[in-house]
């Protein structure tokens, strides 16, 4: 039993499963670090899929029936990383103060995402979060920002019910 069960309790993670399985996949597409030079290791892969999963977070808090299902949304996040830091080798002394900071992060990076976006100017958001300060050239930070702010756009054009669904590949709902 992970962490989160013991904190949280079990819970079915049905209702979340396709749209995080969704994040997931988009965050490790591999434009993002081929095109946007994310590192392709393991933190730059959380910081990817972190990203993508903000923005989801982002759009659902426009609608207050997403609420619970933003939280299930974020529990199942943790408790993938939860995982992979287990299997990583980091073991139950250690987990909660990984987690603490997960939980952390992806806070920061929503208000920078929200932040960001209000001002219209997502680059220093970027430039922290994926880089983590490093200067990735004008043409990787570029091409984030623009398949973010696609990605948002997509988002948008969807209904609740679709996102919650996990129809945020395609942009479609159909």
């Amino acid at each position: 039993m992970g962490l989160i069960d013991r904190l949280f309790g079990t819970r079915e993670p049905a209702v979340t499963a396709p749209l995080y399985d969704a994040v997931v996949a988009i965050g490790r597409e591999p434009h993002w670090y081929l095109d946007g030079a994310v590192p392709d290791t393991m933190d730059g892969r959380f910081d990817m899929i972190a990203a993508v999963l903000a923005f989801v977070l982002l759009r659902l808090e426009d609608d207050p029936e997403a609420a619970e299902p933003s939280a299930r949304l974020t529990e199942q996040f943790i408790a993938d990383m939860d995982g992979q830091l287990r299997q990583n080798g980091v073991g139950d002394v250690g987990i909660g103060q990984y987690v603490g900071q997960m939980m952390s992060m992806l806070g920061g990076r929503l208000g920078a995402y929200r932040d960001g976006l209000a001002a219209n100017d997502l680059v220093p958001a970027i430039k922290r979060n994926l880089y983590r300060g490093d200067d990735p050239g004008e043409a990787a930070l570029t091409h984030n920002i623009d398949q973010l702010l696609l990605f948002r756009d997509r988002l948008s054009g969807l209904s609740t019910g679709a996102v919650l669904a996990g129809k945020i590949l395609s942009g479609r709902e159909g």
